[in-house]
């Protein structure tokens, strides 16, 4: 399957577990074709080497957070794989686009909270401070209710989740999904934003660690 196809595939995807919020169909844009390695080439990058190297490159911390959706067959409780709300840590988070103004993830397609947030269609970047980390911590483990115990209200256009004491949120819709190797690449479409403690330093990750 190629590019282009592997992007509809996505598209399909949410539309086959109701995530009716998409706001527009999308297009998958032509790609030029390359080439994959083999399963009897070497890879050119060691991925040990890969997340060390990589792993320099100081980020921002964030949780995304999804209101709570029909559970699909099968699926039990709790903040990870349940019917609640959903949310994960995430530092794979970027602006996007002014106009309109977007913003995107990247989420691994083994994900277990992933389809959750597909279904419900919308979500909240809650963007830390750096007094949040064991919060943070809370948020990267499989599994579990990850919200007991966690202060939220619901964002003012989807409802999703909004963490008490974030710097800032970023309230959305999902306006595309695209493959990206083993990770998905999830655009939103920004319908509400704002800030909370101005002051209050960033929670920032770099080499494996909080800083």
């Amino acid at each position: 399957m190629g590019h282009a196809g592997m992007a509809a595939t996505a598209v399909r995807y949410l539309r086959s577990v109701g995530a009716s919020t998409v706001a527009e169909p999308v297009e998958a844009l032509p790609r030029p074709e390359l080439r994959a390695v083999g399963d009897d080439e070497r890879a050119p990058v060691d991925q040990t080497e890969f997340r060390r190297v990589l792993g320099n490159f100081a980020t921002g911390v964030t949780v995304v957070t999804a209101p709570a959706a029909d559970a699909a067959p099968g699926e039990g409780e709790g903040g990870g794989s349940g019917t609640g709300p959903a949310g994960f840590a995430c530092q794979s988070f970027s602006s996007l686009s002014l106009d309109p103004p977007l913003v995107c993830f990247m989420v691994g397609r083994t994900s277990s909270t992933w389809p959750r947030i597909a279904r419900a269609g919308v979500f909240c970047v809650n963007v830390l401070g750096a007094h949040q980390g064991e919060l943070c911590r809370g948020f990267a483990v499989r599994g579990g209710d990850k919200f007991a115990g966690v202060v939220y209200d619901a964002t003012p256009v989807t409802g999703s989740p909004r963490l008490a004491d974030a710097t800032a949120w970023i309230d959305c819709t999902i306006h595309a999904v695209h493959t990206g190797g083993d990770h998905l690449i999830v655009v939103g479409r920004v319908e509400a934003l704002g800030t909370g403690d101005d002051e209050a330093a960033p929670l920032l990750f770099h080499r494996g660690r909080f800083i």
